[in-house]
C-alpha cells in the first residue's frame, strides 16, 4: 500500500473521479465509465472499502467490471468515445495551428484504434 499521505490523495483523486463519472453517465458527451475505471485503480491503491463499494454498485459497477474482467467495451460507449474524439478533433482543426492539429489528430486515432479494438462487453 502506498504511503499514508500519498494514500490520502489518490483517494481524493478516486473520490473525484467518482463524481466525474457519474456526472458523465448523466451527461451525452463526457464519458464516465472511463472515470469510473479511473476511480477503481485509485481505490486499489488506497480504499479496499471505496473499491468494494464502486465495483458492487448496481449501476456504477459492472461496467468496471467488465473492463477488469475481459478488457471489454461497451459497442455503445465505443461509438459514444470514438465520435467524441472526432468531434475534438474536429474543433481542434477549427480553431488551431497546423502543427496542433496534426499532432492531436495522430494521438486521436491512436486513441480511436485503441478503444475500437477492445472486445465488445
Amino acid at each position: 500500500m502506498l504511503a499514508r499521505p500519498l494514500r490520502f490523495l489518490v483517494f481524493l483523486a478516486g473520490c473525484l473521479f467518482t463524481v466525474i463519472g457519474v456526472i458523465g453517465l448523466i451527461l451525452p458527451g463526457l464519458p464516465g465509465t472511463v472515470f469510473l475505471i479511473l476511480a477503481a485503480w485509485c481505490f486499489a491503491r488506497s480504499s479496499p472499502r471505496f473499491e468494494w463499494w464502486l465495483l458492487h454498485h448496481p449501476r456504477l459497477g459492472p461496467p468496471v467490471k467488465t473492463w477488469r474482467e475481459r478488457g471489454a467495451i461497451a459497442p455503445r460507449i465505443k461509438a459514444i468515445a470514438i465520435g467524441s474524439m472526432a468531434l475534438s478533433w474536429g474543433l481542434v482543426w477549427l480553431t488551431a495551428p497546423p502543427i496542433a492539429i496534426a499532432l492531436s489528430g495522430i494521438a486521436i486515432a491512436a486513441s480511436a484504434l485503441y478503444v475500437g479494438t477492445r472486445p465488445g462487453a
